[in-house]
């Protein structure tokens, strides 16, 4: 089959005028390129000055846009592409349109497939084998000004993802394979008088395809901007520029390095290069003018700029440079300009500084998403989610897993963000270091013949972005291996830039990486290195705490070990966005697609597990967002007596930018608030003296919060940065309380197994056959509740639970929540303190006595007490001991005093407080997570009641700290069973029901990973004895 493709193919390419000599260049490793200009920094060209220092491309009379409505027809395969495409002369009106730039999948061509580690074909590299790599033809006219008859013409692709020959007018320019950096070629020669034909060719798959095998959505096509660029016959080529400060990080180095080149039938003589900076104001800082030595040369600039304003993450103060050139009468040839800051990047210490202060990298990682362009850059989705990122204590952002389009670099300079830019290198279907054995006789990274192409990725990487001064960091791939090459790419990228450092998460602790950059160490590997004392790196987490669907769990516990240790300096969490795809059901109701949707069923995907980010596709804040602003703040507060110490971890904002203010609850209900101002310097702290009244009898918490007095770009005023919660009581809330006495009395009595009891208000029905409340009412009949709670241990699996095979591996306790056996009943003697009837069940699935007590009182108040004792049982983990009651979905007004007013669980609960918070039952279910899944909980909950419009109701008084959740979707919709079947929450039925868990406990969420990792010991239940109590009344 093989030989078959390869003839056919060598055929077409001679047909074409591509011959390569009886094999396909697509399956050529050592084929990197044809006629693609050398890498160089990515800028826009300019007729004069003022348009150059818009910064606006369509300003420049020498800038030609070709996005737009391109026409395109897709073939199934190479064998089958139209071979005439790039012909003058062919029909193209039944061709379908497009939009360029896209991805075709998302245009509605094709299929989008998404696998993580898997190739979406048959791993045999560097050949694509099957019949299925789709072949996208594009083909669009163009007219050029007049005023470019003397102008060289370079034609830009700022990606395309795929083999691509570009012809024009029916002659072949070039070729490309890598993706997410530009393929510039020079096009004059090719250009007539009138409009010119561009025809571009896009096969899906290529060798280069083994070297891109991110964990994201396979997509294909022209998916950046297309444009042309006009240049004159000498013209500014390339340049670098760098901001660096001198020892003391007073003084600012300016250095450039411009290159000019001139191209045939240049008529222009003697030329000069102007480089001028000029500060925030627009005023001239320095200036200097150097003749042009030779047609083709470099010119080098090195100036400084006294007391200069640094740029940092904090205060990103940036200036502005210009270069012109000129001719020998000083008129301007051509101009370009940018903006740059003042910062130096160092590794001292084991630390990794920035202008001298150790960097804390409260980071995500950041995929090129958008919720329906696919892979295409949105200026104003990146606008999104640097604001999204200010506002929830991000800092630093790692440009997962290859090189981002610009505008992301040009905001993260604007707005302070500590980049971390990557290669687009992956090979992990190949293998990865660190995670089992590599077979280095097939694996790219080890192979000569593939060396080339990893150095030209992460050259052109370098090359397009060296003048942004948000980068501080490179990155030479991820889960690619740590061959040979690595070693020589990063002895390259030290030699050419002494301005930043390196991360590899490959190289572990090799020589050919600044930074030790593990991904998704266990908390042990942490702490052994914390401990470390000979350490001369930085120990910053390329990827950690797996957010996937409902998790980020013991995300605290990392940082305690974090904050334990100069050398600790924080990490990147995977990821910040879910990759959903919108789609729409049938009956046109939205939901997010994942791998396996979209026509995907039946090719390899890896279903959801693309949906790991902090924020939905469309940017909504999942619940966990919350917990990462929380740890990942900057203002730290504990608390001595009435002295409030506050810690200020900025390294350049005092904290008198800040407004703070207090609050004071008594039994969750804010009894009295303040507010003061105090200055701290950066890394210093201070303390003040709050006014608090003296703390009678009750439960007190003191919040504390400092917001922003002033807005900044992406933050506005007012804006809550920092929270605190102090626990400020002596005694317990849940210490022993006074019996409840009432006038009341309590009858009851027994008859054909059963027990009925009445009140004054209340009455109700035990059968003791097996052991349900059968009704439980008011006397009037305003309440009236049929279902009282059932033992209950299971939840609907998270993608966590998923990745650790706790449906299988747990599942004996989905069968003790659905039949329990009672064993026996026994109905006690009435005491001053109520009735007591017990129960005695025996759980199937695992076989042990579960134990049940109803204490009905004189007010009909009835206290509810469960027990289990496995002792000697070898059992699985429980999800949950708890219980379970349906009531009737009227009453659907919540009001609790607890933890809130976000789902919190036992290992992710820091940002939610404690106090009282009212909502609605609809709302209290997570909708954002892109499989349904155990969501909307709330620990250390005091009390809750739900009532109906009338205020009639359920009151629940718990004897210890209570989790519960209140939804009106049971958790059996919920869970998918041993698989997740392709559920979206579109599936999900709302019933006209109230389901409440009423748990002492629920395992942890867990986020050391998703793919095997448990929650942390301390937060699973192993123990061999539970019990716990709660009261049930009517209102």
């Amino acid at each position: 089959m093989r030989n078959f493709f390869l003839n056919l193919l060598s055929i077409v390419c001679i047909f074409s005028g591509l011959a390569q000599n009886q094999h396909n260049e697509w399956e050529d490793p050592t084929v990197l390129d044809r006629n693609k200009e050398e890498g160089r920094s990515a800028f826009i060209l300019y007729e004069n000055v003022k348009n150059a220092q818009t910064h606006i491309p369509e300003k420049s009379s020498l800038y030609k846009s070709l996005n737009g409505t391109w026409k395109f027809k897709l073939a199934k395969n190479p064998e089958s592409f139209s071979q005439d495409f790039y012909k003058n002369n062919i029909d193209d009106s039944n061709w379908d349109a497009i939009n360029v730039p896209s991805n075709w999948e998302t245009e509605g061509f094709d299929i989008p497939i998404y696998t993580n580690v898997a190739y979406p074909f048959p791993k045999n590299a560097p050949f694509i084998d099957g019949d299925y790599n789709p072949v996208g033809s594009y083909r669009t006219t163009f007219s050029l000004p007049k005023e470019w008859n003397d102008k060289e013409v370079i034609l830009s692709f700022g990606s395309i993802s795929g083999y691509a020959r570009i012809f024009v007018n029916g002659a072949e320019v070039g070729m490309t394979k890598a993706s997410k950096t530009p393929a510039e070629f020079n096009i004059t020669s090719y250009l007539g008088v009138g409009e010119n034909l561009l025809a571009v060719q896009v096969t899906r798959w290529h060798d280069g395809s083994y070297l891109e095998d991110q964990d994201f959505w396979r997509l294909s096509g022209i998916e950046r901007t297309v444009f042309l660029q006009a240049m004159p016959k000498t013209t500014i080529w390339d340049y670098r520029v760098n901001g660096d400060l001198d020892e003391s990080y007073t003084n600012g180095k300016f250095s450039a390095e411009v290159t000019i080149r001139s191209f045939n039938k240049n008529k222009v003589g003697n030329t000069r290069v102007q480089v001028a900076l000029f500060d925030a104001n627009g005023d001239l800082v320095l200036a200097e003018k150097k003749a042009t030595a030779a047609s083709n040369s470099k010119l080098s600039f090195a100036l400084s700029v006294p007391k200069v304003m640094k740029w940092s993450a904090e205060i990103p103060t940036l200036y502005t440079y210009l270069i012109r050139l000129e001719d020998e009468n000083g008129h301007t040839i051509v101009a370009t300009s940018g903006r740059i800051g003042f910062r130096k990047v160092e590794l001292k210490n084991a630390q990794l500084l920035v202008n001298g202060n150790a960097v804390t990298v409260r980071g995500v990682n950041l995929h090129e998403h958008h919720p329906d362009k696919g892979h295409v850059p949105d200026l104003e989705m990146t606008r999104k989610d640097f604001e999204l990122m200010a506002r929830n204590n991000i800092n630093a952002v790692r440009m997962s897993h290859y090189p981002h389009g610009q505008e992301v670099y040009d905001l993260a300079d604007e707005f302070g963000f500590y980049i971390v830019d990557e290669a687009n290198i992956e090979t992990h279907a190949m293998g990865a270091e660190w995670q089992g054995r590599i077979n280095k006789s097939k694996h790219p990274a080890y192979l000569e013949e593939w060396a080339p192409a990893h150095l030209d990725r992460i050259r052109r990487m370098y090359e397009m972005d060296k003048n942004h001064t948000s980068i501080i960091l490179w990155s030479m791939g991820n889960e690619c291996g740590n061959g040979p090459v690595f070693y020589e790419a990063y002895d390259w990228l030290k030699k050419t830039d002494t301005s930043r450092l390196v991360t590899f998460e490959q190289a572990g602790q090799n020589r050919n990486t600044d930074v030790v950059a593990p991904m998704y160490p266990g908390l042990k590997s942490m702490t052994e290195y914390a401990e470390r004392t000979d350490v001369t790196r930085p120990y910053i987490m390329c990827e950690y705490s797996h957010a996937m669907g409902n998790s980020s769990g013991n995300f605290r516990e990392y940082w305690d070990i974090i904050d334990s240790s100069p050398h600790m300096q924080g990490g990147f969490i995977w990821d910040w966005v879910d990759q959903g795809l919108r789609a729409k059901t049938d009956d046109g109701r939205e939901f997010w697609a994942y791998g396996g949707d979209l026509g995907g069923k039946d090719l390899q995907n890896d279903e959801n597990f693309n949906a790991n980010g902090l924020v939905t596709a469309d940017r909504v804040a999942h619940p966990s967002l919350a917990e990462i602003k929380k740890v990942y703040q900057p203002i730290e507060f504990s608390i001595i007596g009435k002295t409030l110490n506050i810690s200020n971890e900025h390294q350049y904002i005092n904290l008198d930018k800040f407004n703070f203010k207090w609050n004071l609850l008594k039994d969750g209900i804010s009894i009295e608030t303040g507010d003061f101002s105090i200055s701290a310097e950066p890394n210093t702290q201070n303390s003040v003296k709050l006014d608090l009244p003296e703390m009678a009898q009750g439960e007190y918490f003191l919040d504390v919060y400092a917001y922003t007095k002033n807005a900044s770009a992406l933050i506005p005023a007012g804006y809550e940065i920092a929270r605190e919660q102090f626990d400020m009581n002596i005694n317990s809330y849940f210490a022993p309380k006074k019996d409840r006495s009432s006038e009341s009395k309590l009858a009851f009595k027994t008859a054909n197994g059963t027990l009925q009891f009445n009140t004054e208000n209340t009455t109700g029905t035990i059968n003791l056959k097996t052991g349900h409340i059968e009704k439980y009412q008011l006397k009037n009949g305003d309440v009236v509740v049929n279902e009282f709670p059932q033992p209950y241990f299971w939840r609907a699996p998270t993608d966590n639970d998923f990745g650790n095979g706790m449906p299988k591996k747990l599942q004996a306790w989905k069968t003790a929540s659905k039949d329990a056996k009672l064993v026996s009943a026994q109905v006690g003697k009435l005491t001053q303190k109520g009735l007591p009837v017990s129960f005695t069940y025996q759980l199937a699935g695992v076989d042990v006595p579960y134990f049940t007590t109803y204490l009905i009182d004189n007010t009909g108040a009835i206290t509810i007490t469960a027990s289990m004792d496995m002792a000697g049982k070898k059992l699985p983990e429980m999800p949950r001991f708890g219980m379970r009651m349906i009531v009737n979905g009227d009453f659907d007004n919540l009001k609790y005093y607890g933890r809130g007013p976000w789902e919190n669980y036992s290992d992710r609960k820091e940002s939610a407080f404690l106090g009282t918070y009212i909502d609605k039952v609809e709302n209290q279910f997570t909708w954002t997570y892109i499989r349904p899944q155990e969501s909307g909980y709330h620990t250390d909950t005091r009390w809750l009641s739900l009532t109906n419009s009338l205020g009639k109701g359920l009151h629940i008084e718990a004897a210890q700290p209570l989790g519960f959740s209140a939804l009106n979707i049971s958790t059996e919709d919920l869970d998918p069973g041993m698989k997740k079947n392709q559920k979206h929450p579109t599936d999900l039925t709302v019933e006209d029901k109230v389901f409440l868990h009423l748990d002492l406990k629920q395992r942890g969420l867990g986020g050391l990973n998703s793919w095997g990792q448990y929650p942390l010991e301390k937060y699973r239940l192993e123990e061999d004895k539970y019990s716990y109590s709660y009261t049930i009344k009517l209102l």
